[in-house]
């Protein structure tokens, strides 16, 4: 009881006062307070908004149903159990939505008080911090209990859940268990963590199956000069004929509708059901030469659905199909709606400026003005007149009408201060004060200026190992730190390359013909510069090529980190390799993805791969394992 009201008391001086002791709670909740608090969510809500209609949440079921059918075995078997401890178990979509809700009938009676049935939206934009909506954010599993949640609908509960990852690591859903406070033990997290692995689990064997499955009744269509690929039921292409291989190296993750950017274009796509269950398990997609001009452009991504509605989101840059920056291009389509400070992590020459402005452009501040701020440009003795203005008269050299800092010019819109670990200790208080208090008063200057802005960050620096140092203060690293959103490197993002290439020489009008080894030997490269140093190379390969019949491998094979390497005598292999079928080379890619995950152990391997275990053994002697 202690306890309860020593959170409760928390929660109350947060929201009245706008002060926290974080030492007393958990760092994801001290986060998602401040992440709740930023988007204005309600604290004293008392139960949940969104509730879908009967045909929208029957549509959002359809939606989901290959996570409701793996969930639904291990729902059925936690039922009893939970029923008796009066428990409910949720089962929750990527989007919030509450799919399913099974177990104790008095206590669903309850939930039903706040609205928490199902077919309610119940992420942290709805009813600020929770474990569902938090879980979803965070990618981790989560308990939060009575007032550590943010808004009071919640009070009287216990809630852990769990993200469901599909196997391209991607958040498919959430599990969650909830209870009436009283009844709340720390064995409930544990669980539902254990059963969320189980379901991915089941899952991952499902899709493996399937896949194997399309290879097989597709297998006499790939080893042909056709222009085909057989895709899965999320439309990620899974194998593809010898003459898409040839043609694109990189095919392998690629969605259909992609392969525009390689000049092609569906002419016809064959459904492909599974033997065993009779679903639809994927497509057989036969391509051919594109006949529009748009169609042999560079590739630009179809209009991705933002949120509730289907409104398109705005990238201005080169998205490319690396999963490393798809997982970006989904943590901006979250977070952009919203109020919440965004903090951009990345080395120099990632594009943080431009993963700012996509963050602008698809929020509500969109019309109001975007202004990039380097702190690292910024000599330290001015920083403070640069960003929160002086008036007339304010020092030496002063201008005669004062002038605006850069605060009050992104009035009404967004600021992006790029480098902020850079800004020195005794700026920060000051920084401090005007985002919580949403005002500024200029160098010399006695008049406070309300301001209405959203706050963008980045750095390349690690900030907690800063706060660590003491050089940087732990208050502001949380009120900055809401959400994190990572800008991959180009060295993880290195299938990428040949779209950011055609990009930046379409938007240049560069004629230049690239052969294959020419982004070969790009992809071989470590890139320490990221996409700055990319685009460097370019602009000195199209100075290097002009009025000359230049190749472009040549020419870029005198750059510094693009020389070969010295050729050295072949040894002769003690017996020729051995030449795979595009069947064997999936089974054996499946088979060491399954031994990964198993840490080696066969038996769960052949399990997870639905063969016998001797069938596995000779398999992996068939293959030299």
């Amino acid at each position: 009881m202690l306890e309860t009201a020593l959170s409760l008391n928390i929660w109350k001086r947060f929201v009245n006062e706008g002060v926290l002791d974080a030492s007393r709670l958990n760092k994801r909740i001290v986060e998602s307070w401040y992440r709740s608090r930023d988007a204005r969510v309600n604290p004293h809500l008392d139960k949940g908004r969104l509730v879908l209609t009967n045909d929208r949440f029957h549509s959002q079921k359809k939606k989901n149903a290959l996570l409701r059918d793996m969930a639904q075995p291990h729902l059925e078997r936690m039922n009893g159990f939970i029923d008796d401890l009066g428990m409910i178990a949720l089962l929750i979509d990527p989007e919030g939505y509450v799919l399913s809700m099974t177990g104790n009938l008095h206590v669903r009676q309850e939930a039903g008080k706040i609205n928490f049935v199902e077919g309610v939206r119940w992420t942290e934009g709805e009813v600020g911090t929770n474990a569902i909506g938090t879980a979803l954010l965070a990618g981790e599993p989560l308990m939060v209990t009575g007032s550590e949640h943010y808004s009071i609908a919640s009070h009287r509960w216990s809630c852990s859940a769990a993200p469901i990852r599909g196997d391209d690591g991607q958040i498919i859903g959430v599990l969650d268990v909830s209870c009436p406070v009283d009844r709340a033990h720390p064995y409930m997290l544990g669980m539902v963590t254990s059963v969320a692995y189980a379901i991915e689990r089941d899952l991952s064997i499902r899709l493996h199956k399937d896949e194997m499955e399309l290879v097989r009744q597709t297998a006499d269509r790939l080893e042909t000069d056709q222009l085909v690929v057989v895709c899965s039921s999320k439309q990620t292409i899974v194998c593809a004929s010898r003459a898409i291989r040839r043609r694109i190296p990189a095919w392998a993750g690629l969605k259909a509708y992609e392969l525009a950017g390689f000049g092609l274009e569906t002419r016809i796509t064959v459904p492909v059901l599974s033997d065993s269950h009779g679903g639809l398990i994927g497509t057989c997609v036969y391509l051919q030469e594109a006949t529009s001009a748009a169609s042999k452009s560079v590739f630009f991504p179809q209009p991705v659905a933002v949120g509730e509605d289907s409104q398109s989101f705005v990238f201005q840059g080169e998205t490319g199909t690396s999963p490393a920056f798809r997982q970006t291009l989904d943590d901006l389509k979250r977070v952009a709606p919203t109020e919440a400070s965004v903090c951009i992590l990345g080395e120099t020459g990632t594009g943080k400026e431009l993963i700012a402005q996509a963050i602008h452009e698809n929020s509500p501040r969109r019309t109001g003005p975007f202004l990039a701020v380097n702190c690292g440009a910024i000599p330290k003795e001015l920083m403070e007149s640069e960003l929160f203005g002086y008036v007339e008269g304010a020092f030496t050299g002063a201008r005669r009408n004062g002038y605006k800092g850069k605060f009050e010019q992104a009035n009404g819109g967004t600021i992006f201060l790029d480098e902020i670990g850079e800004i020195p200790l005794s700026m920060q208080a000051a920084l401090l004060r005007v985002l919580q208090e949403r005002k500024v008063t200029p160098v010399g200057g006695t008049q406070e200026v309300p301001l209405d802005f959203r706050m963008i960050t980045a750095t390349h620096r690690d900030l907690r190992q800063l706060v660590r140092e003491g050089k940087f203060r732990e208050d502001l690293y949380y009120r900055l730190h809401v959400y994190p959103v990572k800008a991959p490197p180009l060295r993880e993002r290195r299938e990428d390359i040949p779209h950011l290439v055609r990009f930046y020489c379409t938007r240049k009008s560069w004629a230049i013909s690239f052969p294959e080894r020419f982004f070969d030997q790009l992809m071989q490269y470590d890139w320490p510069g990221n996409i700055r140093e990319l685009m460097n190379v370019l602009e000195r390969l199209h100075i290097m090529t002009q009025g000359a019949d230049t190749d472009p491998c040549e020419a870029l094979s005198r750059f510094d980190g693009f020389r070969p390497p010295p050729v050295s005598t072949p040894i002769e292999p003690s017996s020729p390799p051995m030449a795979l079928t595009l069947r064997e080379q999936i089974q054996m890619e499946q088979m060491t993805d399954a031994l990964q995950r198993t840490n080696g152990n066969v038996t769960a391997a052949a399990q997870m791969l639905g063969v016998p275990r001797s069938t596995f053994y000779k398999r992996l002697q068939k293959f030299n394992k």
